[in-house]
């Protein structure tokens, strides 16, 4: 309503003015800006529009590329040039590709180089720390490991069993018996023997066979030999492994399987 108003009174300037007559015909805003000033109107009263926002020099600069494009780049150039070098073996194109090729290995090397000087310094980033690869360091991790893992097993008959499934006509049962045995004997463990097909075992005489055991468990059924740790607490089996399993990976899956929850130990 304002505005129309203003500009009412605008054209009745006009006409006693030709030239402001001129600038309202042409659509300028001479008219506007004139009746405006005489009166000393603000802002609002649409006297002027506002200035345009400036545009960042980035909206019309070309953005820099960025560090995978230019990874991207320089493999797509080392690729480019070993062709070159391929197709067209001259000792031009190959020297070309043999010294492209060697600044990415030097650029790599220092990569690394830097990347060891990192783990060295920050204790936070040295996975080597919780599994050494130094043969001393090692050595010392895997004194500890083992002396925790017996504590574990000492203490595990109190809430833990052995089910061993094994059968008269498996022949890696014949191996795998002795060491289950060996094991239980040692920590006293309680291992009830299952055969899966009705014949006896050397190691475990007091054997039963097997009667539906595997699928109550929600257990693969027919593999042999198969080790089983029955939780006496919450009456779940936890398979620990199928096949023949030397003494200490045997000790070292039921250690883990009872003591450390997945991610843990990594």
């Amino acid at each position: 309503m304002i505005r129309y108003a203003a500009l009412f009174a605008a054209t009745a300037i006009a006409g006693a003015n030709p030239a402001i007559a001129q600038d309202l015909a042409t659509g300028t805003d001479a008219t506007q800006q004139l009746y405006c000033e005489e009166r000393q109107l603000g802002y609002w009263f649409y006297c002027a529009e506002p200035e345009p926002a400036a545009r960042e020099a980035e909206t019309t600069a070309e953005a820099a590329p960025t560090a995978a494009a230019q990874l991207d780049a320089i493999t797509g150039a080392l690729r480019e040039l070993k062709a070159q070098a391929i197709l067209d073996p001259t000792p031009e194109n190959v020297t070309a590709y043999i010294r492209f090729q060697r600044e990415q290995l030097d650029r790599a090397s220092l990569f690394s180089d830097v990347w060891q000087r990192a783990l060295w310094q920050d204790p936070d980033l040295d996975y080597t720390l919780e599994r050494p690869v130094g043969a001393l360091a090692k050595r010392q991790w895997q004194d500890a490991r083992a002396a925790e893992r017996d504590a574990v097993m000492s203490r595990l008959s109190r809430r833990y069993g052995l089910f061993y499934f094994f059968a008269q006509s498996c022949g890696a049962c014949e191996v795998m018996s002795p060491i289950v045995k060996s094991v239980a004997t040692r920590w006293r463990i309680t291992v009830r023997a299952i055969s899966t097909d009705g014949g006896p075992s050397r190691d475990f005489p007091n054997y039963t066979i097997e009667n539906g055991q595997r699928p109550r468990m929600g257990l693969e059924p027919g593999i042999t030999p198969a080790v089983v740790l029955w939780d006496s607490e919450t009456r779940r089996a936890i398979p620990i492994g199928y096949g023949v399993l030397s003494a200490d990976e045997l000790q070292d899956r039921i250690y883990l399987l009872t003591t450390k929850e997945a991610g843990d130990d990594y």
